[in-house]
């Protein structure tokens, strides 16, 4: 299983960590010639989406990411990942790949001081640790898209079709079965 993680900004190394000790392979997408590689899975790590998504025009990815993900390739967005993913942003006017059809609201539990770390039900995983830093959710999920976690009412991960997008940080814990849930994606594809 070779999987391409985004690393342009933010915590690419963490979700390397995790995917190496699930038995994956790894490597890091910095430049459009990365692109050329075999890849059966996409990370999209957190980190700054306006940054990131600054980085993916100017270096000429956007638009190659976008085409994989509308053809099938499974992608995993976590925080900022999910804001590229995500069809609209409700306090932004911006729009990344916009291939996850849901609205996304960015830095919805406030700036730093706002993250904070809970356990809650992730279906099909069960309960799991997490760790929300200056974190998005999502307002709303069009038809089609499962809401696999709710957090004091506010969707904090969801799956459509082979995209999964969380609002979390799964990397930042020793609990892996997110990773191995996108991983089990990434095999059945």
């Amino acid at each position: 299983m070779i999987i391409g993680v985004l690393a342009l900004q933010g915590a690419f190394v963490e979700h390397e960590r995790v995917l190496r000790a699930l038995g994956a392979e790894c490597f890091e997408i910095r430049q459009r010639k990365d692109l050329e590689r075999h890849m059966d899975g996409l990370v999209l790590p957190g980190g700054e989406s306006t940054v990131m998504g600054k980085l993916l025009v100017e270096l000429d990815m956007l638009e190659n990411i976008k085409e994989r993900i509308i053809q099938g390739l499974p992608v995993f967005g976590t925080c900022a990942g999910l804001i590229l993913l995500a069809k609209n942003l409700s306090n932004d006017g911006k729009k990344y790949f916009g291939t996850l059809p849901v609205t996304v609201k960015r830095n919805a539990y406030g700036r730093q001081l706002g993250s904070f770390a809970t356990e809650a039900e992730m279906k099909p995983i069960g309960k799991i640790p997490m760790t929300f830093i200056r974190a998005p959710y999502i307002e709303s999920a069009e038809e089609g898209v499962e809401v696999l976690a709710k957090v004091d009412g506010n969707i904090v991960a969801v799956r459509y079709q082979n995209q999964l997008g969380v609002s979390f940080h799964p990397e930042v814990t020793e609990n892996h079965s997110v990773h191995a849930y996108f991983l089990h994606m990434c095999e059945k594809r």
